[in-house]
C-alpha cells in the first residue's frame, strides 16, 4: 500500500497525513463492543474540504475503502476502520462557518461538538435542540450520519428534523449541496433525508446548516419511583399520550442502583423503576401537576416535583450518569431499540425477563417517551461464558423488540453491530433498494463498505 501513501502525500498536507501505526490503531474503532476493525493504511486528519476532496480522489483512483470518522463516540461500529483502507477523520473541521440569529440558522463544519454549538446559540437566546447524551463529546457530522436523538426528541425530534442543508463530497471528489434554507421545499427528491442517517455510506458530509430554536424557559421537572415495571410503563404511556412533555425518561432498578453507587443521590434502590419527566412550556406547572396525578394513579411509591431549573438539572444528573455507572460494573454492550410507545411496558418486562433467563445484569434506561430504550448488558469480557451470555441476551432483546413492532435501532445506527438484523426488520427487497441507492452515489462502493446495509 506504499503507492496509496505516496499518492496521499502528494495531495494531502503533511500535518494532516498520519502513517504511524500506533496512531492509526488509536483511530481504528468507535465505542461499540463486539465489532471488528481492520488495519487502515493511513489516517487523514482533514482540516479543509480540499483535503477531503483530494483524499477521496486518491481512494477512487486506487479503489480502496474510506471510513469517515468524527469524534469516535459511535456505538454501532460504523466508524471502525476497514483493512487496507483510509480513515478520513473530520474532528479538526470544527468551526462555525456562519451564524445568523435573525434567520435562526447556523452553518457548521462536521467536527464541531453538539454541545459547543448549543452553548454558542444560547449566547444569542437560541438553542440547538437535539441533545444526545454524548452532546459534549459527539460531533454534528456524526449526529447527522446516524440521525442521533436524545432526551428532547419527545418534543423536538431527532437531528434530521433540524437540518436545513448539507454540503457533501461524493466518492469521486465531486461536491454537492442538498436541502434548502426555506421552511418549505418540495423540489425534487429529498436528498437531505438520504444523507441523514446514511452512516457515511453515500457521501462525506463537510458542512451542515442547522435550524435553531428560541431557548426554552425554565423547566418543570418530576421524579417518580414505582414498585413494578408494569405500573411505571403504564404511567409512561399515559403521560406520553398527553403530548405536552419535553422529556420522559426511565431507569430500571439495576440502573438506579448503579447510579446510586456512583454518585450517592439517596435514590430509592428498592424501586422497580424511576421515571423523570420535564416540561418547558409556559404552563409547565400545570403539565407537571397532571403528570404527578398520573403517577399517583399508577401507584407510584414516591413523587417529587420542582419548577426550579437548577433542581431539575440535579434530578436529571441521575439519568445522565446511567451509562457511566453501569460501566463501573464491567464491560457493557449497549443496545438501542425502539418500539411503539404503547409497547414500552412490554419492552421493560422483556429486558427484565431476558436478564433472568440469561443470567446477566441488564440495566435498562432511555427515552421512554418516544419508545427508545437502551438495555445495557453488563458482562465479564475476560470470561467466554459471560461474553456468550451477553451476546445471547443482546439477540433476545433485538428479536423481542422486532416482535413488538419495533426497530433494531432508534438513534445509534446499524453500523456492523446490527447489520445482520436489518433484513429481518425491513425485508430483503427493501435492503436491495438501499444498496441500489448506494450504487448511484458511490459506484465503486468505497465509502464505508460493509456497514449499515
Amino acid at each position: 500500500m506504499s503507492d496509496v501513501i505516496e499518492s496521499l502525500a502528494e495531495v494531502v498536507p503533511a500535518r494532516e497525513l498520519v502513517t504511524d501505526p500506533d496512531i492509526i490503531l488509536a483511530y481504528a474503532k468507535d465505542q461499540a463492543g463486539f465489532c471488528e476493525a481492520g488495519a487502515a493504511v493511513a489516517v487523514v486528519m482533514a482540516r479543509s474540504v480540499d483535503t477531503v476532496v483530494a483524499t477521496l480522489r486518491v481512494a477512487t483512483e486506487h479503489q480502496i475503502p474510506v471510513v469517515t470518522r468524527g469524534a469516535g463516540t459511535g456505538l454501532s461500529g460504523g466508524a471502525n476502520a476497514i483493512e487496507g483502507g483510509i480513515v478520513l477523520c473530520l474532528e479538526k473541521m470544527d468551526r462555525i462557518l456562519e451564524f445568523d440569529p435573525e434567520a435562526r440558522l447556523a452553518r457548521v463544519e462536521p467536527g464541531i461538538l453538539n454541545g459547543v454549538l448549543d452553548r454558542h446559540a444560547r449566547e444569542h437566546g437560541l438553542m440547538y435542540a437535539p441533545d444526545p447524551a454524548s452532546r459534549d463529546i459527539s460531533s454534528i457530522g456524526g449526529n447527522v450520519a446516524t440521525n442521533a436523538g436524545g432526551a428532547c426528541c419527545l418534543k423536538y425530534g431527532v437531528t434530521g428534523d433540524h437540518v436545513a442543508r448539507i454540503g457533501a463530497v461524493l466518492a469521486d471528489g465531486t461536491r454537492i449541496t442538498t436541502g434548502a434554507l426555506t421552511m418549505k421545499n418540495t423540489a425534487g427528491l429529498d436528498l437531505n433525508r438520504l444523507l441523514i442517517g446514511s452512516e457515511g455510506t453515500l457521501a462525506v458530509i463537510v458542512d451542515v446548516t442547522v435550524r435553531l430554536l428560541p431557548a426554552r424557559p425554565a423547566c418543570g421537572t418530576l421524579v417518580a419511583f414505582f414498585g413494578s415495571l408494569a405500573k411505571a410503563g403504564e404511567a409512561i404511556v399515559r403521560m406520553e399520550a398527553a403530548r405536552n412533555l419535553s422529556k420522559l425518561e426511565v431507569m430500571d432498578r439495576g440502573t438506579v442502583r448503579a447510579v446510586e453507587a456512583l454518585i450517592r443521590m439517596e435514590l430509592d434502590t428498592d424501586a422497580a423503576a424511576m421515571v423523570i419527566a420535564q416540561a418547558d412550556t409556559s404552563d409547565a406547572a400545570e403539565v407537571i401537576a397532571a403528570a404527578e396525578r398520573i403517577c399517583e394513579q399508577h401507584e407510584a411509591s414516591f413523587v417529587a416535583t420542582t419548577l426550579d431549573e437548577v433542581e431539575g438539572k440535579m434530578f436529571l444528573e441521575a439519568r445522565s450518569a446511567a451509562l457511566p455507572a453501569l460501566e463501573k460494573l464491567g464491560h457493557c454492550l449497549l443496545d438501542d431499540v425502539a418500539v411503539p410507545v404503547t409497547k414500552i411496558p412490554a419492552l421493560l418486562e422483556l429486558c427484565a425477563s431476558v436478564a433472568e433467563a440469561r443470567g446477566v445484569v441488564i440495566g435498562t434506561f432511555g427515552h421512554a417517551g418516544d419508545g427508545n430504550l437502551h438495555p445495557t448488558i453488563v458482562y465479564d469480557g475476560t470470561d467466554e461464558a459471560s461474553t456468550a451470555a451477553a451476546e445471547r441476551a443482546f439477540d433476545d432483546i433485538l428479536r423481542g423488540a422486532l416482535a413488538l413492532g419495533g426497530s433494531v435501532t432508534g438513534e445509534h445506527g446499524v453500523g456492523t453491530l446490527k447489520r445482520a438484523y436489518l433484513e429481518r426488520m425491513v425485508g430483503a427487497r427493501e435492503v436491495e433498494l438501499m444498496r441500489g441507492i448506494k450504487r448511484v452515489f458511490d459506484p465503486l462502493g468505497i465509502l464505508n463498505p460493509g456497514k449499515a446495509y
